[in-house]
């Protein structure tokens, strides 16, 4: 009696854990290579410990994030003030085209995600204007109001990280293709 309750408790706990999923069946393929080849292409995996990593660790370094990277390379005209890829945020310096430093501009990244999206980074540009009153300067700084900057700095920042995660992605894919034996399935006797 003991061991058929523990058994049903231990199912119970098991099924709220999240394991099994629920998946339409018109959106993964029947047959097994085709799958591991679906699952390769979305970045889905099974990793157990070190088997098979050949190097290092994963770790959490802004080579791996996309969007980092992007932003970086976006970026890389302009003077950074601060970088910090553990609180997902980059502020450069002060910046203006013409070196009289009576318009300049300040951008700022905020990375709401990891994921490549829309909504995973904030872009804030932030105008300042000086002028020379009776040997003073006097500066005003605001945020760009039409927001038209931040926008296209938006918008390449998510190609380019699109276009690193492709590249990854298919570098992985082509990794585990030449590293893996071909599995063979017999359909015969199956309906």
């Amino acid at each position: 009696m003991k061991k058929i309750l523990f058994i049903i408790i231990a199912f119970a706990l098991l099924a709220q854990c999240g394991i099994y999923r629920k998946t339409d069946a018109r959106k993964v393929p029947g047959n097994v290579n085709d799958r591991v080849q679906k699952n390769l292409e979305e970045g889905k995996r099974i990793r157990f410990g070190s088997v098979g990593n050949k190097g290092g660790g994963n770790f959490s370094f802004a080579t791996s994030n996309e969007m980092w990277r992007a932003t970086i390379e976006i970026l890389d005209f302009i003077p950074l003030n601060n970088a910090d890829y553990g609180g997902g945020i980059i502020i450069t310096d002060w910046y203006n085209e013409d070196g009289s430093g009576k318009d300049s501009i300040k951008i700022m990244v905020r990375f709401l995600s990891n994921e490549i999206r829309a909504d995973g980074l904030k872009v804030t540009v932030y105008n300042k204007s000086c002028k020379l009153e009776s040997g003073v300067q006097n500066c005003k700084t605001q945020i760009d109001e039409t927001g038209q900057i931040s926008q296209e700095l938006k918008l390449a920042i998510l190609k380019k990280a699109a276009v690193y995660k492709t590249t990854r992605v298919k570098k992985e894919a082509e990794e585990f293709n030449k590293n893996r034996k071909p599995v063979n399935v017999d359909r015969e006797g199956q309906d």
